[in-house]
């Protein structure tokens, strides 16, 4: 464990010393390429005295917090809404095979493009970006977890009739466990999609959080403050995996699932 963070930490500082030494040969204009010590003072700004020039005078610990907010809210939503409806699905494989298509046709989709009607039927505010999230995590959690179940072994099923076990008893207490695996995977994956898209939701239908952010250093040329914002994004979003890894193996150790 010590040793990955060390590793971590080495790949950091590796970059910061690339990005310094590009500033430095390449002798470009810090407003266009700022260098790593412009983007720290401007993320201390962004801290304590927010966005120079903006219309918002929120710092970006508030941006974060309500960044935060949105996606648990979505996030949570669509993993649990995801993963029930998955199991059902998943075990009554004919419904599934007659609504797969649909699912199919909108699933490729971008949540970004249902964004005119959220905003049509919602306003602005949290709830575009709520759905938008919903949204990009809700396909992926529910195609995992009806293959997974799709692809259990027959053995478990026969081993609950063996026993007398109800369908929803098998389901929720031998079927989720055996497939746990899956289902972590799953939720990882979305939750990086979930991220991104809270960004991109925020560009278009919020006056606050981090995608919002974006577009006001945007709208400001603050090139040193946009950078902050984006390492910042790309810094939650690796902790919240970092979080997701952890809650797993706690899962693994004190229930058993997925073994």
């Amino acid at each position: 464990m010590l040793k990955k963070t060390i590793r971590t930490i080495l790949s950091f500082v590796v970059v910061v010393v690339l990005w310094q030494t590009a500033c430095t040969l390449a002798h470009t204009n810090e407003t266009l390429f700022p260098s790593p010590y412009k983007v720290l003072q401007a993320f201390i700004q962004l801290c304590t005295t927010g966005l120079p020039g903006s219309t918002s005078s929120v710092i970006l610990p508030l941006h974060i917090e309500t960044s935060l907010i949105r996606f648990a809210i979505g996030y949570f939503s669509s993993a649990i809404s995801a993963i029930l409806l998955g199991l059902l699905l998943g075990s009554f494989p004919r419904v599934f095979t007659f609504i797969n298509p649909i699912l199919q046709i909108i699933r490729p989709i971008a949540p970004v493009a249902f964004m005119p009607f959220i905003v049509f039927w919602f306003g602005i505010g949290d709830v575009p970006a709520i759905v938008i999230i919903f949204i990009a995590g809700f396909f992926p959690i529910l195609l995992s977890v009806v293959s997974a179940v799709q692809n259990v072994d027959k053995i478990y099923y026969k081993i609950a009739d063996s026993f007398g076990v109800n369908k929803v008893k098998t389901l929720f207490c031998i079927i989720f466990p055996a497939i746990f695996t899956q289902i972590s995977n799953a939720l990882r994956l979305a939750l990086g999609t979930s991220w991104i898209f809270l960004v991109s939701g925020e560009m278009v239908g919020s006056q606050s959080g981090l995608g919002f952010l974006i577009m006001d250093t945007k709208n400001c040329m603050r090139f040193d403050s946009l950078l902050a914002t984006m390492l910042t994004i790309g810094v939650i979003g690796f902790i919240l995996d970092g979080f997701l890894r952890i809650a797993e193996k706690l899962i693994r150790t004190k229930f058993g699932f997925g073994a």
